[in-house]
């Protein structure tokens, strides 16, 4: 004989764990078309973000589990101007986000500043690929060069302005093309 608390609407009965949760496992959060929020990922982005607003500094999280890194290159992936990158030392993990957009524009800005004094300017210390990206930033700039200087953590980017209109290096590779 079927009881009420056994008999399913489809007419079946219910078997052993059969639309039950497993234990230990937990329901999927679901939002309205986003992804569940999660307290401490969200106090730190709030925080990362604030850090990043008018800064050219990367900022380095240590002591974050891989879901956690997932979850905020996933977050910076929609941000525009900011890329992520995670570095393996030893068995650690560090998640680095590089404010890509306010160095860049540090760079135009300096750039301008030397295009209008004719003087040259020495951006602050950088790791290597801050470097890179002023350099590539304003590497189609005319009237100004870049170059690195300083050795270690005083390593830096000089911006100056060109001697002549065209760079010397750019008019003798068009004259080996000939």
């Amino acid at each position: 004989m079927v009881t009420e608390k056994e008999h399913r609407p489809g007419g079946g009965r219910t078997g052993g764990r059969q639309g039950q949760r497993r234990p230990g496992r937990q329901a999927p959060r679901r939002g309205r078309g986003e992804e569940a929020r999660i307290p401490k990922i969200d106090r730190i982005l709030i925080d990362v973000q604030r850090r990043l607003r008018d800064s050219i500094d990367r900022v380095v999280l240590e002591g974050l589990d891989s879901f956690e890194r997932k979850r905020i290159h996933r977050f910076f992936e929609r941000v525009e101007g900011v890329e992520t990158r995670t570095v393996r030392e030893g068995d650690n993990y560090r998640l680095h986000i590089i404010p890509v957009g306010n160095i860049q524009k540090l760079a135009r800005e300096k750039a301008e500043e030397v295009l209008r004094t004719g003087q040259p300017v020495s951006l602050p210390p950088m790791g290597s690929y801050e470097r890179y990206l002023v350099h590539t930033a304003l590497k189609d700039v005319d009237g100004v060069e870049t170059e690195s200087q300083g050795e270690g953590e005083e390593r830096h980017v000089e911006i100056r302005p060109k001697r002549f209109g065209r760079s010397l290096k750019r008019i003798i590779k068009k004259i080996r093309l000939f």
